[in-house]
């Protein structure tokens, strides 16, 4: 025994969460694009925080456990009386961290509660770009994420008719928060989900 204290909020924790609450194969998916992306955006805040070891490790799991959490009561919950205010409950009582907790009831713009950390604007962020990335590799002949470029994206974001239920204004806004390029930030939440395309099941196949 090395006296070394193991937090029970693990990812593998809240992904066990999204499992007992969430049914659906598409919001699974969804948990873990979005996780994907917040994720790489915690990589890119460790880096400029120069941070090493146990806390870098540390910080890039919090960001990935908020990525994949902010959706696990929706399917149960999905009305906007109760989303996220029903999964935020839940995690309380549960003992999950109140900067995990704020992040995602942050994410939904009608909650009132603010985005101020870089978390809860990278949350904002990537939730409606990672659905619309899905979306645009979906309806690829090889429903392959590496036949999507930022060009298409943007082109398609123009397109009303296309992915209706994605909110454009909380992408624009969502990059405008976080203070990057739109086409910069489109460029790197692709990437983070062309590197973990296997798991979110966009590495493609073979067109008929």
């Amino acid at each position: 025994m090395d006296g070394k204290f193991e937090s029970p909020f693990t990812r593998e924790a809240a992904w066990q969460l999204v499992l007992d609450y969430t049914d659906s194969p598409s919001l699974r998916k969804h948990a873990l694009s979005v996780e994907t992306c917040v994720r790489a955006y915690g990589v890119r805040e460790a880096d400029a925080r120069s941070l090493v070891g146990s806390e870098r490790d540390s910080l890039i799991e919090k960001y990935a456990i908020t990525g994949v959490l902010h959706d696990f009561d929706y399917e149960r919950f999905p009305s906007l009386d109760d989303h996220p205010f029903a999964g935020n409950k839940i995690l309380a009582e549960l003992g999950w961290p109140e900067e995990i907790r704020t992040a995602i009831l942050s994410h939904a713009s009608y909650s009132g509660v603010p985005r101020n950390s870089h978390l809860e604007k990278s949350l904002f962020a990537c939730d409606e770009l990672a659905g619309f990335l899905t979306a645009c590799s979906l309806v690829k002949p090889t429903k392959s994420i590496f036949d999507v470029d930022v060009a298409g994206v943007r082109k398609k974001m123009k397109d009303k008719a296309f992915a209706r239920g994605v909110h454009r204004e909380d992408i624009l806004n969502g990059a405008a928060e976080l203070g990057v390029d739109l086409d910069q930030h489109i460029a790197f939440c692709l990437e983070a989900m062309q590197k973990n395309a296997d798991e979110l099941g966009l590495a493609g196949v073979q067109p008929s």
